[in-house]
């Protein structure tokens, strides 16, 4: 008995088996896997589309409250041209609150008629054999969108890395200006660059963007608008290029003028105004 008592006690424990408790972590992986088959799915379903499908689902990605807007386009539909273009600018700004109205069949067709007429009376001017090429007209679900692109090889439009209208371009902007004088509806003038980096970081291509759209305004006003009917004057320096694959393409550097739908202006003005977030600081 003395020898039992004196002898240490051994206490001996038991590994768990496959009985144990494995945790969370199995759910995680398999969420990790489902995410990684849908994504496999959604590349294997992109390549099978046709090129305006993928170029329409990339869109969507970068910029998607372009697609949010009731009563837009859509992704895969294409706008009505007058003449081919591919204008990647966002344009004017559309009602915030997601109610836009479309355009009548009127509206549709009085900037139908516009734009060929514009067309009739450029091809009577002498810089117009020059510079065909770099004039684009498309109606678009704004309105009449007129693109005036730099060349590739040599000045069309402006001094380069100048706001300095060119005197011989100077007459494709009076027989616009002319033409879209007779009209009721209001412009906005949109100005952008390519990615070249010109000047100093005092003047860059914010400055160089909005300074050419202005000096478009200010000839056109001049040249046949009546008082007020441009409503905007922007600049976009590079960030919207007309060939995406090449910032750097001289073509980029364009004036847009954007002629707006009457219903689309409406809609453009009523701006949703909340609270006053400063009003608790100003008391």
């Amino acid at each position: 008995m003395a020898e039992n008592s004196n002898q240490p006690i051994i206490i001996k424990k038991k590994k768990g088996g496959h009985g144990g408790h494995h945790g969370g972590a199995w759910k995680v992986a398999y969420a990790d896997f489902m995410t990684a088959m849908m994504a496999f799915f959604m590349v294997m379903w992109l390549v099978g589309q046709k090129d305006d499908v993928r170029e329409a689902v990339a869109g969507y990605f970068r910029d998607p409250g372009r697609f949010n807007v009731e009563g837009s386009s859509g992704m895969l539909k294409g706008s009505q041209s007058v003449l081919p273009v591919e204008d990647p600018t966002i344009g004017v700004n559309t009602n915030p609150s997601g109610k836009a109205e479309k355009p009548s069949t009127e509206e549709k067709k009085e900037l139908t008629v516009a734009a060929q007429s514009i067309l009739k009376e450029l091809q009577q001017q002498e810089a117009f054999n020059r510079l065909h090429k770099n004039i684009r007209i498309q109606l678009t679900s704004e309105g009449l969108r007129i693109i005036l692109n730099e060349s590739e090889n040599s000045p069309a439009f402006f001094e380069p890395g100048s706001a300095k209208l060119l005197q011989k371009s100077a007459a494709i902007l009076i027989t616009i200006a002319r033409e879209l004088g007779r009209l009721r509806n209001h412009l906005v003038i949109e100005g952008h660059t390519d990615a070249a980096l010109g000047g100093n970081k005092d003047y860059t291509n914010w400055e160089l963007s909005t300074e050419r759209s202005n000096a478009a305004r200010q000839l056109m006003e001049a040249s046949g608008l009546y008082k007020g009917q441009v409503r905007e004057v922007s600049g976009f320096a590079d960030k919207f290029p007309m060939f995406k694959d090449n910032p750097l393409d001289e073509r980029n550097r364009r004036i847009t003028i954007v002629v707006l739908y009457p219903s689309r202006e409406s809609q453009y003005d009523k701006l949703e105004v909340g609270a006053d977030l400063m009003a608790d600081l100003n008391k």
